[in-house]
């Protein structure tokens, strides 16, 4: 087959289901919800496209029923990910010599299926193993990781176009070459994300590199689906490689690899941190100087200005700190608010927080679920004790837990006087929001205070209707947030509309959902054909 110019299609955004009452795709969803629930799923490891099953295995249990085993799945030892390695070292050339079509044309395929038959699969399984609710589903394993999908696709061809050098002189050619990195690529995926998950692994593959993808321990069931669904589309063997493990044994057998090439990584940023100490210890070895990609912690916040809409204040405080039990890397955590306006905000948050439904996702009347595990609910304990026991913060609404079923926190609002209380300051990854009020005149304070108090640098928001204020909030907080709103919740980044990813301490800010992240995954070459070279050495002004 000709090549051609490869042109793939524009990409739209995917649109998202309501699941209102009374639609097909609610009944739909109802019926695999139940068909998921009433079967036990065994999960291999996937190496060279061969299923593995090594006899030691661990269960993946839903968070707000923790009694119901969702599936058994088996664990990496150090031979099998070699052998993961291994593989990806096989494939790689045949995959890397893939025409752009032909390798664009398996993920466009992917994304149909699942905005077709896959949908109501994948979304049932990511509401099961980390606990969303059928929106919160939605919009993440089917609505953004369709979006990664095709629109990856198009950043893809556009990169390749535009690094094509703009002059040939008359006598030769000039040509850049979009090589994939000379080794594979290491992903390493975190659990609250399914379209994530994905395109850890997906986005390095597409341009042309092999991947070892060590997925999290708290999403393996929907985790695994993402390897059915590649295949199904046509993904060779060997290009990913699905390999749950012990994390720190996969991780030190992977970085011990000559070939190891890259890291794509999303989690918290102390792992980030060590696993960048380690590749920097172990330079000399590897064949090139690794490409190291992270999206790590926040505690993103909210400042408000005098002039801000207080109801909309309180609707992107209780959407944006509350959705998915406050487990988004861009989740609300913090709040400032001026203090004449905080009597109003306070009582109309409380009085919503009580509102709030919590409890089975499966029931579509819940707004949120369960947290992910034991740990994260401990963690939420310690953090609501804190707070009730210090002279500098309180509890006014919820602080409620609760592990005989499932790992559930209410919903949680904190009041601090001391904006440098634990729970202003530290990453939480749980349903609990901690509000200070500053003086009224204070604000250039209050933004100075915001960007000082976290190390991370994720998202936020800024509440105003007097464009001053905002002119001024986005200069003061420049750096405070990779994602930055005005007047919108600082959660709900869209692939193709709001590229994501923060600095600091929240990562390399290389932007996922756009062309920036798929550029560091390539390796440029450039060539330059003469086709008529000169015969004499000697220059014209010699003469």
């Amino acid at each position: 087959m000709g090549q051609g110019i490869v042109v793939f299609p524009e990409p739209v955004n995917e649109p998202v289901q309501s699941f209102a009452p009374g639609t097909p795709e609610r009944e739909s969803l109802g019926k695999e919800l139940a068909r998921q629930q009433g079967e036990s799923v065994e999960i291999p490891l996937i190496i060279g496209g061969r299923e593995v099953r090594t006899g030691t295995t661990v269960e993946a249990r839903l968070p707000h029923r923790h009694s119901h085993v969702l599936a058994t799945v088996h664990q990496a030892g150090e031979k099998e990910v070699n052998a993961a390695v291994d593989a990806a070292r096989s494939a790689k050339a045949e995959w890397s010599r893939m025409s752009m079509r032909d390798r664009g044309a398996i993920f466009l395929r992917a994304a149909d299926l699942l905005a077709g038959s896959w949908r109501d699969r994948l979304n049932a399984a990511t509401m099961l193993n980390q606990s969303k609710t059928c929106h919160q589903a939605e919009i993440d394993a089917a609505c953004e990781l369709i979006d990664f999908f095709r629109f990856n696709v198009k950043y893809m061809e556009r990169i390749v176009a535009q690094m094509q050098p703009d002059v040939s002189p008359r006598g030769m050619w000039n040509q850049v070459e979009c090589r994939p990195l000379e080794g594979f690529v290491y992903a390493v995926t975190p659990f609250n994300f399914t379209s994530i998950a994905a395109n850890l692994p997906h986005a390095p593959a597409l341009m042309g590199n092999t991947v070892v993808w060590k997925p999290s321990p708290h999403s393996l069931h929907s985790n695994y689906l993402l390897m059915e669904l590649f295949a199904e589309a046509g993904l060779p063997p060997g290009v990913i490689n699905f390999v749950p493990g012990e994390a720190e044994m996969v991780t030190n057998t992977v970085l011990a690899q000559r070939d190891f090439a890259g890291l794509h990584y999303t989690g918290s940023t102390a792992v980030f941190r060590s696993l960048w100490h380690k590749i920097g210890a172990n330079l000399e070895q590897y064949r090139d100087y690794p490409r190291l990609v992270g999206e790590t912690g926040g505690k993103d916040f909210l400042v408000a200005h005098q002039s801000a809409d207080a109801e909309a204040v309180v609707t992107a405080m209780i959407r944006g700190a509350y959705e998915f039990q406050g487990q988004k890397c861009s989740a609300l955590s913090r709040a400032y608010v001026p203090r004449s306006m905080w009597s109003a905000i306070r009582d109309r948050l409380v009085g919503e927080i009580d509102t709030i439904t919590m409890g089975d996702v499966t029931s579509f009347a819940n707004f949120i679920g369960a947290v992910i595990h034991k740990q994260s609910f401990e963690k939420c304990e310690r953090y609501i004790a804190q707070a009730r026991d210090s002279n500098g913060a309180k509890v006014i609404a919820g602080g409620g837990c609760d592990a005989s079923e499932g790992y559930f926190v209410q919903p949680t609002l904190i009041e601090a006087s001391d904006a440098g209380s634990p729970s202003m300051c530290e990453e939480i990854f749980g349903p609990i929001l901690t509000v200070h009020a500053y003086e009224d005149g204070a604000f250039a304070e209050a933004l100075q205070l915001c960007d000082s108090t976290s190390p991370y640098g994720l998202t936020g928001a800024i509440f105003a209707d007097d464009r001053h204020a905002i002119v001024q909030a986005t200069e003061a907080l420049r750096y405070s947030a990779g994602n930055f709103y005005i007047n919108d919740k600082p959660t709900g980044a869209v692939v193709g509309q709001q590229p994501f990813g923060g600095a600091r301490a929240s990562g390399t800010n290389d932007k996922a959902g756009s062309a920036l992240n798929l550029l560091r995954w390539m390796s440029a070459r450039t060539i330059k054909e003469t086709f008529d070279p000169p015969r004499d050495y000697r220059m014209p002004y010699m003469g």
